[in-house]
């Protein structure tokens, strides 16, 4: 079962179907989706959708669909993350134009990382970030975060990572 966060603003759940239309047009969108894969195809968005739900089974953590409490509709994703190959666990997040630029990031991965250190009882949460994407190295300053190493992933690509600190209050499991 796929734990339910609540912040202030947010409700950070299991993604359903129904979900879909916001997957879908969220990585059709070649600017929205340029660090996170995209643009992709309708059917490799479902694949996106589908592979989050398969990660919390697999490794009993994932990305959960963040919900704005106050209309109910999904504006993202955001969560802990380790596919086959990758170096390292990460707090990965994504947010539809329309929920950029409200603090919304920020608060869904203060919740993703109380997550792991109280719930998991990880040691240390990590993220990893392209050089190019400049939006998400200012989510991470917000968030403490400082780097602690350089590594080259699977994909071809280096980036650093960053060592992210405990988040303090405002969510609750």
């Amino acid at each position: 079962m796929i734990p339910e966060i609540e912040t202030e603003r947010l409700l950070l759940r299991a993604p359903r179907s129904d979900d879909f239309q916001t997957y879908r047009d969220f990585f059709a969108d070649a600017a929205a989706s340029a660090f996170y894969g995209g643009p992709l195809e309708t059917h490799q968005a479902w694949r996106v959708l589908a592979t989050d739900l398969g990660h919390w089974q697999l490794r009993g953590y994932g990305r959960w669909a963040i919900e704005s409490r106050e209309d109910g509709m999904m504006i993202g994703g955001c969560g802990l993350w380790w596919p086959a190959g990758w170096p390292r666990s990460e707090l990965t997040w994504w947010l539809c134009p329309s929920g950029r630029g409200k603090g919304f990031a920020t608060e869904a991965s203060r919740a993703a990382i109380s997550f792991a250190y109280d719930v998991l009882d990880w040691e240390l949460v990590e993220t990893h970030i392209d050089d190019d994407n400049d939006v998400a190295r200012r989510l991470i300053s917000r968030l403490g975060g400082k780097i602690i190493a350089r590594e080259s992933f699977p994909d071809g690509h280096e980036r650093d990572i960053f060592a992210l600190p405990r988040a303090t209050a405002g969510v609750s499991v």
